[in-house]
């Protein structure tokens, strides 16, 4: 071994006994990060190629998607399954489409509106009975959709609300309004009430401390339950195909189901409309995960 050599391998291993390293170490965490990296990989894999598939089987031709074995790599593509599903004789997508964005943006809001206040009072006044409604809500969400079927469409028929958009509002908004309480009441919680009673010593009132300083305070946790409300109702089944019967109030989940159940071979015109059902959500989380994201650092005491 040279000079030089014998050198750069003193200086190297005083490197690694400074930083506290062995060879050991070294081969240990390059190990880690190599199944790391496999687990990740397999994970993306497993989660990302439905995806891929249903966006693959949208745009292959009718030879091509029932052909075995399944083609995985298409030389051609063509655009006829999207033209098909929006066409307004074949599947009404956009009147589906607009149905369900009108009940989930309508549903969510009011959730968020209702359960601000609510939660706001579980976690900040003091009356009778509040500890027996805030558990109340966890015990109802624990039932599941299924037991609610029954009295539920009691409930719209005793209404009126049979066939109707106005059915699944009544629905999603008893169905969302207990996670919506509980997820905003745990945040209520952890804002410092300090802040709350500084701000009423100055003089101002229960309303105005909510409206100015809880509310902005509150705004990802807010994000966050709007999102979550907006994508159960947005993607909801069981009570829209109990409660809707005319194709004009179909909504996106009903009317895809509608289209599988025709006499014709659609798989291409199914994945068509199920790749652009999912668009509104995952554009909606990309634009609003910074929001939720910045839920974990609010609240704290600045000194």
């Amino acid at each position: 071994m040279s000079t030089k050599q014998s050198t750069y391998r003193h200086v190297v291993n005083s490197f690694k006994t400074a930083l506290g390293l062995s060879e050991n170490t070294i081969e240990t965490s390059l190990a880690e990060r190599v199944v790391f990296y496999i687990a990740l990989g397999l994970t993306l894999l497993i989660s990302l190629f439905p995806f891929y598939y249903m966006a693959l089987a949208s745009l292959l031709p009718e030879s091509s998607l029932y052909s075995l074995p399944p083609t995985l790599l298409p030389q051609d593509l063509t655009l006829e399954h999207y033209r098909t599903v929006f066409g307004p004789e074949t599947f009404p997508f956009l009147t589906y489409f607009r149905n369900s964005f009108v009940i989930a943006t309508t549903t969510a809001g009011a959730s968020v509106i209702v359960a601000t206040f609510g939660a706001y009072s579980f976690a900040r006044l003091d009356y009778r009975g509040r500890g027996i409604m805030s558990r109340g809500v966890l015990i109802v969400y624990m039932f599941s959709g299924i037991l609610l079927v029954v009295p539920m469409f009691q409930v719209i028929v005793w209404l009126g609300f049979v066939d109707s958009l106005a059915s699944l509002f009544v629905t999603y908004l008893v169905q969302t309004l207990p996670v919506s309480l509980y997820m905003l009441g745990n945040y209520f919680r952890s804002i410092p009430e300090e802040i709350e009673e500084a701000a009423i010593m100055d003089g101002y009132s229960r309303l105005e401390v909510i409206f100015k300083i809880t509310l902005p305070l509150s705004a990802p946790a807010i994000v966050a339950v709007f999102f979550f409300t907006f994508m159960i109702a947005w993607n909801e089944y069981l009570f829209a195909s109990i409660f809707l019967q005319s194709q004009s109030v179909f909504t996106l989940p009903i009317g895809i189901e509608a289209l599988s159940s025709s006499f014709r071979q659609v798989w291409g015109q199914i994945m068509a409309a199920s790749l652009l059902t999912s668009i509104p959500l995952i554009v909606m989380f990309t634009y609003l995960e910074k929001f939720m994201v910045e839920g974990l650092t609010f609240g704290a005491v600045e000194g």
